[in-house]
């Protein structure tokens, strides 16, 4: 359990995280960045319990997709599971080049830093340095596999080094001018054109970006021991410890930030946090308190893209990405994982990567785009469930129960919804230029609408769906006539039986993988 809690934990890589967007935090000032945070996280949390609910019921590699296929209509659920497949993969690449991006601009800060502010990286230098991380995570995920489950529990260590060492090095660096509680609690700013109000829910996207790996416990579920209990788990914790931890980091933060907050925003050092550590504790405080942060910064784009991999590799396990033979074989020389996923998953965030030689606005859509694809493809198999699958559905051990566990659901269905309308907005404000644009909007359209239209023009043909095994001894009556009347075969695994009455078909593929 620990290990899958710790693959989603030492993703987020909290601090890290909301160092990367304090660019959407700060411009609403203290209010935005403290009730913000804490606002969002609430409505997180209620995603992640109907995940759980899906996710102690039938844990698997590809469970988002999976899921939307079981539970969605007839009519509906090879489109829908198509869909979410690509949204995921988009998600999930998206989160590796926004997490590796950040890496690079809080490397090139300590550069700055050390320089006293008289270096200022090109786009060019900041694209060679992501570039070179996300080299290194291809390797390193190529060779580490063995250890990688044992290496989260370090990773979630030095996560919790790093948040004590800046909750105590800040307010003991700012003691002479700490802000009071009322400037932390009720001071409100918009540095932002757009109204008040709207710049407060722009603040939303930092602890949304930064909250948003816990689905991560569900691509290594096959992976991990117990999974009907260690998925739910590791999704309410992780989430549950990024709120509670994420709110005291953001209190500190808002305490000891320089009221003048432009100063902070258009810092010369590149990074907000930079100037934040740079005011409280000096040149050598921000050095060692920033090297630590890249470091951990660089452990979470290792965990995503081993989280990637396994997610994409499932999808072309069914034979719906392209070149999806490619894909498919698993690496024994390598000890049993997607090796080749694993370098096309570094490929796709390399070349989405180039965005950050454009502008600075365009880059921030790396950031933006993982929220919109992540929260769509969360979105769907949770709608799926409690519009079209109710009788289908078999709870876990884990389980919200009858009374709350469809409310949840639309809970979760509305605020997903918003966070993708509200990761489509330019930050700076309405009437954006080229520079200011904020392309998520383009690319994730283009992704859906052309995962669709890949579809309905050739993939319907061939296209049947993933392969799914549950056990059937426990169904109702009431689950097996839904699954027979919808066409479905579950290829069910019976106590003392090996194949139960009903099954599912799989994907015709006739290739199976393994992944140890």
């Amino acid at each position: 359990m620990i290990e899958v809690f710790g693959i989603a934990f030492s993703i987020m890589g909290l601090l890290p995280s909301i160092a990367s967007t304090l660019v959407y935090s700060i411009p609403a000032g203290p209010v935005g960045m403290v009730w913000g945070w804490f606002l969002a996280s609430g409505f997180i949390f209620v995603v992640g319990l109907a995940m759980a609910d899906l996710g102690s019921a039938m844990p698997t590699s590809g469970g988002l997709y999976w899921w939307t296929h079981f539970f969605s209509s007839p009519k509906t659920r090879n489109p829908l599971c198509f869909l979410v497949g690509y949204s995921n993969t988009l998600g999930l690449v998206g989160g590796l080049c926004s997490i590796d991006y950040g890496f690079a601009l809080m490397f090139l800060s300590v550069i700055v830093v050390a320089r006293d502010g008289n270096w200022t990286p090109s786009n060019g230098a900041i694209y060679g340095t992501f570039l070179a991380c996300i080299f290194c995570h291809g390797v390193l995920a190529s060779v580490m596999s063995k250890i990688m489950g044992k290496l989260q529990s370090v990773f979630v260590v030095m996560n919790f080094i790093l948040i004590v060492a800046t909750i105590i090095a800040l307010p003991i660096g700012a003691r002479d001018r700490r802000n009071d509680g009322h400037y932390i609690f009720t001071q409100i700013e918009n540095l932002t054109t757009w109204p008040t109000g709207w710049a407060f829910m722009l603040a939303w996207l930092s602890p949304i970006w930064t909250i948003g790996a816990f689905d991560s416990c569900v691509h290594m579920s096959e992976e991990a021991a117990n999974a009907t209990k260690a998925v739910p788990f590791g999704i309410l914790m992780s989430i549950g410890s990024c709120w509670f931890f994420g709110f005291i980091i953001v209190i500190v933060l808002a305490a000891t930030i320089n009221p003048d907050l432009s100063t902070i925003t258009e810092s010369s050092f590149g990074q907000p946090m930079a100037q934040i550590y740079f005011d409280a504790v000096g040149k050598r405080g921000t050095l060692g308190l920033m090297s630590l942060l890249f470091i951990v910064q660089f452990l979470m784009g290792l965990s995503i893209l081993v989280a990637a991999s396994r997610q994409s590799w499932a999808f072309s396990r069914d034979g719906a990405l392209p070149f999806s033979t490619f894909f498919r074989p698993i690496s024994k020389r390598f000890g049993y994982i997607p090796l080749r996923t694993i370098w096309g998953c570094v490929f796709l965030a390399a070349v989405l990567g180039l965005l950050s030689l454009i502008a600075d606005a365009a880059a921030q859509a790396l950031f933006s785009l993982a929220v919109a694809g992540n929260n769509l493809a969360w979105g769907v198999p949770i709608l799926s469930r409690v519009v079209w699958g109710r009788q289908k559905f078999k709870p876990g051990p884990f389980y919200t129960g009858d009374r709350f566990s469809v409310p949840i659901a639309w809970t979760a269905i509305v605020f997903l919804v918003f966070g993708i309308l509200l990761s489509m907005f330019p930050v700076g404000g309405p009437d954006p230029t080229p520079d200011v644009m904020n392309y998520t909007v383009v690319i994730n359209c283009f992704v859906w609408f052309g995962a669709l239209a890949y579809y309905f023009i050739d993939a319907r043909k061939w296209f049947t769906g993933p392969k799914i095994t549950i056990e059937t001894d426990d169904l109702t009556e009431e689950q097996r006539v839904a699954i027979r009347e919808e066409g479905l075969k579950v290829d069910g695994v019976g106590k003392g039986a090996t194949t139960s009455s009903v099954e599912y078909s799989g994907n015709g593929s006739g290739e199976e993988g393994k992944l140890a």
